[in-house]
């Protein structure tokens, strides 16, 4: 991948549907050079797949944070399951290192954020947690915070 393809991949985060003439205007190429780019870009599984990205998807809660979670035994699918039902709950990741899994966690004001803090910590094999609240965005990829 050279730097015309990294430019390219950026004008189609900032619009997965710009039209080709459009994404050549904006690299001072031509549509087919675009559009070879493009199928090459896929070809090569650099490009996955487009997506859209929803109104509510970019509308995030006013209280964010990540909360860690530390899991005894073999506990964690179940945890995992259970995250997925809070709505509050906006992803979860597992990872390696001290804590088992990562959840973020959006909510409308700090005593919303507590409890949910607090049903999660009451989780049946969570053994211990670290939160920290986020205070602000200083680097976004595409459209989402």
């Amino acid at each position: 991948m050279d730097d015309l393809d990294r430019q390219l991949i950026a004008l189609l985060r900032q619009d997965a549907r710009a039209s080709l003439s459009d994404l050549a205007a904006g690299l001072r190429l031509t549509r087919a050079t675009v559009r070879a780019r493009i199928a090459k870009l896929r070809d090569r599984g650099e490009v996955l797949g487009f997506s859209v990205v929803l109104k509510s998807d970019v509308m995030e809660a006013p209280v964010r944070g990540l909360m860690m979670i530390g899991i005894e035994g073999r506990g964690t699918e179940r945890i995992l399951r259970q995250l997925q039902g809070y709505p509050d709950v906006t992803r979860v990741w597992s990872t390696n290192g001290r804590w088992d899994v990562i959840a973020e966690i959006g909510t409308q004001t700090l005593e919303a954020f507590d409890d949910v803090l607090f049903r999660i910590r009451r989780l049946d094999g969570v053994t211990t947690s670290e939160t920290s609240l986020l205070l602000s965005t200083r680097k976004s990829g595409g459209l989402q915070g």
